[in-house]
Parts: C-alpha cells; structure tokens; sequence
C-alpha cells in the first residue's frame, strides 16, 4: 500500500455491485454496462478529478484552484469573531483541509503515473507546494488555539473523537513548540518532501534489462513467456527487472546465471544515485524528530500507532524472529538437499535460488507446479474476478465510465454504486511503462466526506497482458496482489463518508491500514471463489478444485522464510530510523542484519535499499505489515470458509470495521467485530500449520519479498 507522504493517511476509492446469488454467476455478470451518466434521481456529485485531459498548465490550474479554496477557508476560521463553535471553526478547517489535500494527492499521483514528463515536473511542483501549506497548517499556533477553544462536550461521539485526534496531530506537529522551533520545522519537512520526490523517482526512472545469448537461455520459462519475448535481429533477448519479467525468471529460468543477473539487477535499483539521498533523508528525519522533542525518529513515527513505542516493535520483531529462524533454517536445509541434485558440491543455496528450489520442491512434495496454475490466470478474468468476489460480497455496482478522460490510453475509469447511490470513483492503470510508479498501490486522489465530495482513488499496479494477442498470464501471486491493494479501495470507499475528513476514509492508526487488504488476499485461496473467474484462457475450464487444494497445501513450504524476510524488513526499517543519523551506514547495518533474520547468505554488491521505496513512506515502521497481519488472520477467523462470498459477514464487517473510517480508534474496532480484543492464536496456528488445510496463503503478497 503506498502512502503519500505528508500526512499519515491514504485515499483509495472503490466500487459496486448488485447482490446477485452465489457462485453460478460468472463475475462478468456482477458489474453494469459502461455508463456515461448517473441513473435518474441519484444525487449530483461532481465530475472526476481528471476531466478534460488537462495538459501541464491545465493540471497546474486544478491544483492551485484546490489550495485556492483551502486558504480561503483557512481565512474564514482564523477571521472568526465572538464565540468559538462547530460551525464557524470546526467547519472552516475541514474544507482547508480536504481541498489542501485534493491538491496533494492528485499531485502526487500524477507525478508517479503521467506518461508526458513535463506534466510529471508540474506536478512534482504541485506536490510540494500543497505539502507545505498542509505543513504550515499543522504548525499554525492560531488554528490550534482556535480548535483547542471548542467545547465539543454535548457533540456526537465521532465529532469529539475527530476534535481530539486533530490536536493530538498538531502538537505531535510541533504546533506547541516556539517560533523558531517551528519556522524550522517547517523547512525540515519541505526538505523532507523534495528528498523524498527525488528518492522515489530515481526507483521509478531506473528500469533495468539484461540481455540473454538466445532463447536457450529461457529453458524452463512458460511458453507464452518465451513467445512474448522474442530475439533481436542480432538474436539476443531483454529480459527488464520489470514484474511481469522479473518474477518468472526468478521462480522457472533453469540457468542459475540467468536467475543471478537479473536479481543483481532487480536488487541494485536506483543505486548508487539513492544511496546519498536516503542518507539526507535519514538526517532530516533525526534532525526533525530532535526538534521535536524526541530520541529518534522511530520514536516519533510510533507515538501514534496501535504498537505505542519503538520499544514495543522491536519486541514484536524479536517474537517474529523467535517463531520464524528455526523455521527458515529447516526449510533452507530441504532448499540445500534439493539443489545438490543438480550440484552434489553446492555449500549453500543463494538468494536467486530460492523460488527456483521452492518451485521444485512444491512440485515434488505436493504434486503442485505454479506454471500448471497460470493459464488459468488470463489478466482480463482476474480483473473481472476482483470486481465480481467484492461486488456480491459487499452489495456493490461497478459501471465503468464510457470514454472517460485519462491520463493514458490503458488506463480505465469506474463508478461504485450501491444500489441508486454512487459511493466513489476509482481508476485501474495495471500495466508497466516508462516513468511510471513500478510497485503495487492504492494512490488517493479525493478524500470522501460526507454530503461535500465522494471518494476517488487510483490502482497502480504492474501486472502482464494489456497488449494485443497477449492473454497476460498471471502468477497466482499477482492474482494475490491484485486482491490484496483492491482491499484498500474498498477500505476507502467505505470509511469515506464520514463528516469530517480528519476521520474519513482510510484514517486510521497505521498499523492497522494493511489488516483490510491482507485479509481480503484469503479469498483468492478459496476454490469456490477462484472458481468463479480463475478459467483457462484456451478451454474457459474453471480451475479445478483439488489444483487449488494442492496450491494451498504447497503455500506451506517457504511460508516461515517468506515472514523471516518480511521480519528482516521491518528490523532494516526501524534500525535505520532508531538511533543518531551519524551512527547509519545503510549498507553495514543492512549486512549485519541478514544473517541474524534469514539463513540465506547475502548477496554481494547489491544495494537493497536503494529501491526500498517503504523508506520513505513507511519509514521506520514497515513493522505495520506483519502487525496488520496478526490482526488479519483473527479478523478472517470469523467468516465462513465454506462460503466467502456470503454477504452476510461481510456486510457486519464493512459496517463495523471498514465503513467506521477512523471515527474510533483501530482496536476498538477490531474488538466490536471479533467480540473480543484481538491475539496471535490465528496467526501462529497459520505460520504453523502444514498439514492442517490452512485457509489462506503467505499474507505479504504486497510487501515485497521479492528475494
């Protein structure tokens, strides 16, 4: 899940639905014929947020005109005169703030996604131009007074708690410091933005290849692999450390040295330009953390979340360490003994051996080979899976939007109806080019308050197919990923209708914000739901059940070394950003680590975290996945695996979890859908359980591992 920058939230948007009875209905069925306009009757709403193809100047314009309204709303508060209410205050700061925050994030997805660079450099401008009159406005002393003043104690419930998580905002700020401290505050996050600009384009601009003697070197890729690749005219191939490449390489290519090259690559992303940069991002971070008062920076980013301290994540890491090491060690013994079938001598097995042998051995062990399972994955019925599973569990209608205006002729536009009533907006840009955003996420363009805006988001996404004649056969990991960030669209969606933007959409703790999207990957391990679109892209046979059994019973094997990794992550994470910036050698600390989380030897020359984009979003609390993991699984307890797409769960969950936004705090959540306060028991009962018919799969499809 990408997050933007300026502030701890995320805009995602989702879609619709009609309640059509159960698994007979082909996912095609479950979303309306294009639509250019609203049913009649329904309630106007405003047009998308990229209407007319707007050029550089155009774009410049739609921003500017959003920081516009911001600061006049921002003058009506702070011009207030006589008593303080609701009305004249409460009221004036919502607008500053959604209209400030429309500016951002539609810069900031533009900036990751537009194929014309100089749209791309305005909105680099724009993006920084909206986070500093967001930071500005969390360091406004006469603001914070101003809604500090507000007796809110005869207010509703949410109103209060959306009163009393924004001041908490601004004093974590530094609203409370001097002028001076302030004035430097301020400066240290502009400059924070701009590095953070700069490291995620360098990952995004940096698409490597390799270049292959012939088509020998391809032994053991799938054959429509082999076919979308074709030789030169000088009879060689590139292979880019693109997904849709990288992946199959990496878990089929049968040359060892193949498998090396492009991992080298793959890992060495954005190196050497990044490593200067993260080492500037890494002093600010300690240098603002210091100007506000605390330790570290790790510090600060964890006073606000579930976990309560960085003390607390390191323990949480230490206990992951503690289940997973033994673990990976075994499994790594099977990796061992299964490449000394092919190299009697080998002393270790390497990075770029991993999803190689684990293919193997899963094809032995469980009788299930991964490219037996792909045809079954054409990318156009997986898209329509992902909307059909959420449109018949959640009530919901996706219509997509006849020519609409997008910012790339692969890009496609949805409304979300819930019966006559149109929720949000969402844009789905799935495939790779140049320049683009090249992870996997949800990138917020509008937040949805209720009664003033609904909600609209962006899937980015790097997946195969989008070509003619091309099916884009998909990894079931894709498949995973897919399911995985539409999970936050509909988190979005549904939380964004709350009255006050402080509280809408995806606001709440960060820790938990991955939870949703984790559990919803469950449902692409289900063979009632994957039977629904999972169809062979030659026969149109659904897949068959006992593959999906063997599939799930083979996602077993790798399963401690996947989170050991996931572990390894989120200890590079936190031991960059818990300690004196002067006292960081990226490169060091993340050699000293390996070896103490995985029992994989690391690989030299490489620089991992040159393309960590988490670094910077996430910064020193990547730990939230595997947090959020732990509460999925509970979460998931709760539904019936004999039926998933029942509405009747479903629909408990979106209104007691998803649908509350951050109206209350994460746990209290958690606690009214489960009953009770969440443990690990699901959790270690899934990192355990082999032979047991485990209900999901490895539950960090989104948080790259990529080893």
């Amino acid at each position: 899940m990408r997050y933007l920058r300026i502030r701890s939230r995320i805009l995602v948007s989702v879609a619709a639905l009609c309640v059509l009875a159960a698994a007979s209905v082909s996912p095609r069925a479950l979303f309306a014929a294009d639509s250019a306009a609203p049913a009649a009757g329904a309630t106007p709403v405003a047009a998308p947020f990229w209407s007319g193809k707007p050029d550089s100047a155009g774009f410049r314009a739609l921003a500017d005109g959003e920081l516009r309204t911001a600061n006049r709303a921002l003058d009506r508060l702070l011009h207030v005169s006589g008593p303080r209410t609701i009305e004249n205050t409460l009221a004036p700061y919502n607008e500053a703030l959604l209209h400030a925050d429309n500016a951002a994030y539609a810069s900031n997805l533009i900036e990751s996604v537009h194929p014309d660079s100089t749209v791309r450099a305005v909105a680099e401008e724009e993006t920084r131009a909206a986070s500093k009159f967001l930071n500005d406005l969390g360091l406004n002393r006469g603001v914070y007074d101003a809604l500090a003043s507000l007796d809110v104690t005869t207010a509703d419930p949410k109103t209060r708690y959306a009163v009393e998580k924004t001041l908490r905002d601004f004093r974590l700020s530094g609203v409370d410091k001097d002028e001076a401290t302030r004035k430097k505050i301020a400066a240290l996050r502009e400059e924070l933005v701009s590095i953070g600009q700069e490291f995620d384009k360098n990952i995004r601009n940096d698409s490597r290849t390799i270049t292959l003697a012939g088509a020998a070197d391809l032994d053991g890729l799938p054959e429509d692999y082999i076919k979308g690749h074709p030789a030169g005219p000088d009879g060689k191939i590139s292979i880019s450390i693109e997904y849709p490449d990288f992946f199959p390489v990496m878990s089929y290519a049968k040359k060892p040295e193949v498998r090396q090259r492009l991992l080298k690559e793959f890992l060495n992303r954005a190196y050497p330009a990044n490593l200067p940069v993260l080492d500037r991002m890494i002093a600010k971070r300690y240098e603002l953390a210091q100007r506000l008062g605390f330790k570290s920076w790790a510090e600060y980013a964890t006073k606000d979340k579930m976990i309560g301290s960085d003390k607390n994540v390191a323990s949480f890491i230490e206990r992951l360490r503690g289940l997973t090491l033994k673990r990976s060690q075994e499994e790594y013994e099977k990796y061992l003994k299964r490449k000394r079938e092919d190299d009697p001598a080998a002393k270790t097995v390497n990075q770029w051996d991993r999803r190689y042998y684990g293919e193997l051995i899963r094809k032995r062990a469980y009788n299930f080979d991964g490219q037996q399972a792909r045809p079954y994955f054409p990318f156009d019925e997986v898209k329509a899976g992902v909307l059909g599973a959420t449109s018949q569990m959640f009530g919901l209608t996706y219509k997509r939007i006849a020519n609409a205006d997008v910012w790339d002729p692969s890009v496609e536009a949805y409304e979300v109806w819930e019966n006559d009533r149109m929720i949000g907006r969402f844009f789905l840009d799935l495939h790779p080019r140049p320049g683009k955003y090249n992870h996997a996420a949800n990138f917020g363009i509008r937040n949805g308050v209720e009664g003033v805006q609904i909600p609209e988001a962006a899937l980015i996404c790097n997946f195969a197919g989008g070509k003619p004649g091309d099916p884009g056969l998909m990894e079931h990991g894709d498949v995973v990923t897919f399911f995985h960030e539409f999970g936050h669209l509909l988190h979005a969606v549904f939380g964004g209708h709350q009255q006050w933007e402080p509280i809408s959409g995806i606001a709440t703790e960060w820790d938990f914000v991955e939870a949703p999207s984790q559990m919803l990957e469950e449902w692409c391990w289900n063979p009632g739901v994957l039977q629904t679109f999972a169809k062979h892209y030659q026969t149109g046979q659904p897949i068959p059940a006992e593959m999906v059994e063997r599939m799930r019973a083979a996602d077993w094997f790798g399963r401690a070394t996947s989170i050991a990794y996931q572990n390894l992550y989120s200890a590079i994470s936190l031991s960059y950003y818990n300690r004196p910036a002067k006292e960081v050698d990226t490169d060091k600390i993340l050699r000293s680590l390996e070896p103490k989380y995985t029992p994989y030897p690391p690989m030299p020359d490489t620089h991992f975290q040159a393309a960590f984009g988490h670094l910077d979003g996430y910064s020193a609390i990547y730990y939230t996945y595997m947090w959020s993991l732990v509460i999925s699984k509970d979460m998931f307890s709760k539904f019936d695996k004999s039926n998933l797409l029942d509405p009747t769960i479903a629909k408990r969950y979106r209104d007691t979890v998803l649908a509350a936004g951050g109206s209350a705090p994460a746990g209290q959540l958690v606690h009214e859908f489960l009953g009770r306060d969440y443990d690990f028991r699901s959790f270690d009962e899934w990192l355990a359980g082999e032979r047991r018919g485990s209900d999901g799969g490895r539950g960090a499809a989104a948080s790259g591992d990529v080893r």
